[in-house]
């Protein structure tokens, strides 16, 4: 039933001319057994674990990572042991808001905000971050799923932000959670 809504919202944008026409073609993907739904390009494959290890090397890296055939352009999502109740997302918000405004002072902010869909709170954080030798755009969700953290975040270099940027919107825009 989600599926079929999903792609029926999906088409009638397109058709409407609500969203821009992209080349790749974007597939609803389950992941978390079916906790989290999200559309991703149809040319995205998990990343390689040594891929993983080399572009997180924390040990706190994603549990999931999808990539495009390069490596470039990615979609990483991660359900994290970090407890946040339902109700505490303004708070995690204004807290990784924060984190990320000391970490990287120098970059650029296009959005962050609380928003709410279908009862559920979320945060989107929008920014371009500094790189060794290029920006990176880092457009990110943020809520609670079984009382922890679940983060979603698509990143691209601020080179392939042409081609990509629009993706990034669309596939954060698409993330769906459910219990």
């Amino acid at each position: 039933m989600c599926r079929r809504v999903l792609a029926i919202l999906v088409l009638a944008t397109t058709i409407a001319g609500a969203a821009p026409v992209m080349a790749e073609e974007l597939v609803l993907r389950e992941f978390y057994d079916g906790s989290v739904m999200l559309l991703l390009p149809v040319s995205f494959q998990p990343m390689s674990e040594e891929m993983l290890r080399f572009k997180y090397p924390s040990e706190r890296r994603p549990s999931i990572v999808y990539t495009d055939p390069k490596g470039a352009v990615n979609v990483a999502l991660n359900h994290t042991n970090d407890k946040i109740p339902k109700d505490a997302i303004a708070e995690t918000h204004k807290v990784m808001e924060q984190g990320f405004r000391n970490l990287y002072p120098s970059a650029t902010w296009n959005r962050s905000e609380v928003l709410s869909k279908s009862g559920r709170s979320y945060f989107i954080m929008d920014l371009r971050t500094p790189a060794i030798d290029t920006e990176v755009r880092n457009i990110m969700f943020g809520s609670s799923l079984d009382g922890r953290l679940m983060l979603v975040s698509f990143n691209c270099t601020r080179e392939l932000e042409p081609s990509w940027g629009e993706y990034g919107q669309r596939i954060i825009e698409s993330v769906m959670l459910r219990e």
